[in-house]
């Protein structure tokens, strides 16, 4: 048996989306330890329409077009990270199993992939990890990867942020996207400030960046969010987010790009998602979000349900259906997934 506290720090961890987390930890002396963490996951999906999912597992912005109707057992999602502490400095690895398409007809062998590996100091952070202008508490707990991506933030990139408080600034990886990235000589610039309470949190966030297309011109570019988790009745949370400017890459999984031609884009993108405790063990979220551009004209939507169950405050499995839309081209697909998931 497991008690209520246990469970509702477990459904934190059993979150698709949840942020990077290590578990199992050796004490080594009274300032150094080592931890071991993750979760093996095992999913089933099926795709209905003209637009196919990407590599089969999760909806990104610019899914490919393509008539589908196809059931794929993956656990690619499973990942694995291990922390280390020494006195003030902790070090982080993680890594996930999307790299490749392994061979689905003999051995089924994936490569593993870099997701974080940062260092921390004090107030600094040095490596790959979620970018500042994200707040992770947003994204939507779904058993697709991550929910409605295409109208979230949601990008991983090396950087140097310095963190005083509720207040974050940083310099990050740039990249021209649509652009001339070779040209790139400026980092992207980040601040976020995040209010907490114990009704959740809000975080404000902007990012300046200098962009280089491909006819040799710079550009500036500056976006802007609002996101957040707040409690709302019992153990239920209410989840959004909304972003605008030129977000470009830094908002919905490439639904847009940072330049057409030699214009920069303009992004309007809106994510809300509700998530409801029936019992201590059984949940549901519902979840929206959409991405519309204005130099490109993208119109990309994704709407998802699904039920989870909590087994133990380890295991889990859940159910989820939904649609992803691409209005700009008339096309959609439908889908469900199956998915049982084991936090180490």
């Amino acid at each position: 048996m497991f008690n209520k506290k246990n469970l509702l720090m477990a459904t934190g961890l059993l979150a698709i989306s949840s942020a990077a987390n290590a578990a199992y930890t050796i004490k080594i002396n009274d300032t150094d330890s080592i931890s071991f963490g993750g979760y093996l996951q095992a999913d089933v999906r099926y795709v209905d329409g003209n637009v196919n999912s990407y590599l089969g597992d999760f909806w990104i912005g610019n899914a490919a077009e393509g008539d589908v109707s196809s059931v794929k057992f993956s656990a690619a999602s499973s990942r694995l990270n291990t922390k280390y502490v020494h006195g003030d400095i902790t070090g982080f690895v993680e890594m996930d199993f999307y790299t490749g398409t392994g061979n689905e007809v003999l051995t089924n062998s994936i490569s593993p992939r870099l997701r974080h590996a940062f260092i921390k100091y004090k107030n600094w952070t040095v490596g790959q990890t979620w970018s500042t202008f994200m707040n992770t508490s947003s994204l939507a707990e779904a058993a697709d990867f991550g929910g409605p991506l295409v109208a979230s933030a949601f990008i991983r990139q090396t950087q140097i942020r310095y963190t005083n408080g509720n207040f974050q600034v940083a310099i990050e990886n740039p990249e021209s996207y649509g652009g001339d990235a070779s040209q790139d000589s400026i980092p992207d610039v980040v601040g976020k400030y995040t209010f907490n309470g114990d009704w959740g949190n809000i975080s404000v966030a902007a990012v300046a960046r200098q962009l280089n297309t491909v006819g040799g011109e710079s550009e500036s570019a500056l976006a802007y969010g609002i996101s957040g988790k707040i409690k709302t009745i019992g153990n239920d949370d209410f989840r959004f987010a909304f972003h605008g400017g030129n977000a470009g890459r830094y908002v919905g999984a490439t639904a847009a790009t940072d330049l057409v031609g030699e214009e920069v884009e303009d992004v309007t993108s809106i994510m809300v998602a509700y998530r409801h405790f029936w019992t201590e063990t059984l949940r549901s979220n519902i979840f929206y979000g959409n991405t519309e551009t204005d130099e490109s004209d993208r119109d990309r939507t994704h709407w998802g349900i699904n039920i989870f169950k909590s087994i133990t405050k380890e295991l889990s499995y859940g159910v989820e259906v939904g649609n992803y839309e691409v209005a700009d081209m008339d096309l959609d697909s439908n889908y469900a997934q199956v998915s049982i998931k084991y936090v180490l």
